[in-house]
């Protein structure tokens, strides 16, 4: 088997695991059993398959497939490691959660088989949204996304989650409506300077060509892109969805959210900031992120401040931290480029590894309501741990992986000149970090309730935590060099493309 039949396989297996885990239904009892196991084979293929594409491509250069349709470089690989590691620690942790939500009598074996499924259905559509080689493609996966996650966002069929559900539709499919008009004002300007409308829909294509592209139409285009996908990376002031969707899902899915599938939305921008880049000077696109980055980061930080449900404070700081990397994409250079793509990296697994935490909380207490969560520490105690020393990590503190992110995206600040706007985000991750600190201090001690019983909620929801964690120091205290290879290769891509026309590696 071709290294490039691993971007065939990596759609088709969660495709595939999608459809058996909904006929399972028909197994009767044992369906739901039989659903579980079909999807940790296919989240453990998913691991294995997607960091062998990033070997592969860090070997030997992109890898491509279907005549160009798919397309993996070094920027793509690191979002597919993401969506591989992230994909097997949230789907093992699933299986421990609605275990126990089953035993609890909260889900039936036919849904349960059905959460599956859709489970699945969400891995491809992010899949192909990383792969995609296609403008149209990467709209149309984006767009699937939406649909294919919104189920799971009302998968309790309360009136909350059922509301959550419907404004995440509403506000994502408008807003992703945009970032089709721009996609379609670069497509079709390509595609009358090339004369081939198949080839001018390619990325690869575009970004080749970008120098010849009309300024002032690639200028408008961008404006639409940065506000249709920025729409579903949680941008302020498009996030409105994101807080009610993030914190009426089940927990895995949550975790799937924020720390998934923002960057599949964050990767198309990224890929239209590095045309923009080529066809206009990194000046317009880098200034438009500085601005919607830092609005981010400062009304997150405000309502950070003031949460008092866990998930709704977690919602918060995944807009607060996509802002950041915007923060980190506006400010250029080496530097900030690098600093922006490790920050994805390491928001990713902090938040996976607190939402997951915060559904062991909800497992044990039957809310996410700060008021009424006390005394974690004697209540679960490794859960009290793993969370606590996740949200340190997510607040900056060392020796934790965002920690040294965060100082890159400090000292590109400082570096590229601009000094005052590093001093104001620095005074809103210190409030950032007050939020996070309020929270540990309210959960974590004092007396638990009489009506919750000492012990954890199994293994299975305790391992994915402890593999995020160890993943998290690592990073942080030694730096693997692969992690380190990737993240160079895909930096230089980004900063090759705002330098000058280059062949794409």
């Amino acid at each position: 088997m071709t290294a490039t039949h691993w971007l065939v396989l990596l759609l088709l297996i969660p495709l595939a695991a999608s459809a058996l885990c909904a006929g399972s239904r028909l197994a009767g009892a044992g369906g739901a059993r039989l659903a579980a196991a079909l999807h940790l084979a296919s989240v453990s293929l998913l691991l294995a398959l997607s960091l062998a594409a990033c070997v592969g491509v860090v070997s030997g250069g992109p890898l491509a497939a279907l005549d160009g349709w798919l397309r993996v470089d070094a920027l793509g690989a690191l979002f597919l490691a993401l969506i591989g590691v992230l994909g097997f620690t949230t789907g093992l942790y699933a299986v421990g959660y609605m275990r126990h939500e089953r035993e609890h009598g909260e889900v039936g074996p036919e849904r349960l088989a059905g959460f599956y499924a859709l489970f699945q259905l969400f891995l491809f559509t992010m899949l192909l949204a990383v792969t995609a080689n296609n403008v149209i493609m990467m709209w149309v996966a984006v767009e699937a996304t939406t649909l294919g996650s919104a189920f799971l966002v009302g998968f309790y069929g309360q009136r909350s989650s059922l509301e959550a559900a419907w404004k995440y539709m509403v506000i994502c499919t408008v807003g992703v409506a945009f970032g089709l008009y721009g996609v379609v004002l670069v497509y079709s300007n390509a595609a009358s300077l090339l004369g081939d409308h198949g080839g001018a829909a390619q990325w690869t294509t575009l970004l080749a060509m970008a120098h010849q592209l009309d300024p002032a139409l690639t200028r408008i285009a961008f404006v639409f892109v940065l506000i249709g996908f920025g729409t579903k990376a949680g941008f302020f002031p498009m996030h409105a969805w994101l807080p009610d969707a993030h914190s009426e899902a089940p927990s895995p899915i949550s975790a799937l959210l924020s720390a998934v599938l923002l960057n599949c939305a964050l990767l198309i921008v990224i890929r239209f900031h590095m045309l923009a880049s080529r066809a206009l000077g990194p000046g317009f696109s880098e200034t438009l992120l500085l601005v919607f980055g830092l609005m981010s980061v400062a009304v997150a930080a405000l309502f950070i401040l003031s949460q008092r449900h866990i998930k709704r404070l977690l919602a918060y700081s995944s807009v607060e931290n996509m802002g950041l990397i915007a923060i980190a994409l506006g400010l250029g250079g080496p530097l900030g480029v690098m600093a922006a793509l490790f920050h994805t990296v390491n928001h990713s697994l902090a938040k996976a590894l607190l939402f997951c935490g915060s559904g062991n909380v909800l497992l044990k207490y039957g809310t996410p309501d700060m008021g009424s969560v006390k005394g974690l520490l004697r209540a679960a105690p490794l859960t009290a741990m793993l969370f606590g020393a996740g949200a340190l990590a997510l607040g900056g503190i060392p020796p934790f992986n965002v920690f040294y992110s965060e100082f890159l995206i400090v000292a590109a600040g400082f570096s590229q000149g601009h000094a005052a706007l590093t001093v104001v985000v620095l005074l809103l991750l210190t409030i950032v970090l007050a939020g996070l600190a309020r929270m540990l201090a309210a959960i974590l001690f004092g007396p638990a309730p009489d009506e919750v019983e000492p012990g954890e909620a199994g293994w299975l929801t305790l391992l994915p935590l402890i593999l995020l964690m160890l993943a998290m120091l690592a990073i942080g205290l030694f730096m693997p060099d692969s992690l380190q290879t990737l993240l160079r290769e895909a930096s230089q891509l980004v900063l090759a493309a705002a330098d000058h026309p280059v062949a794409i590696r």
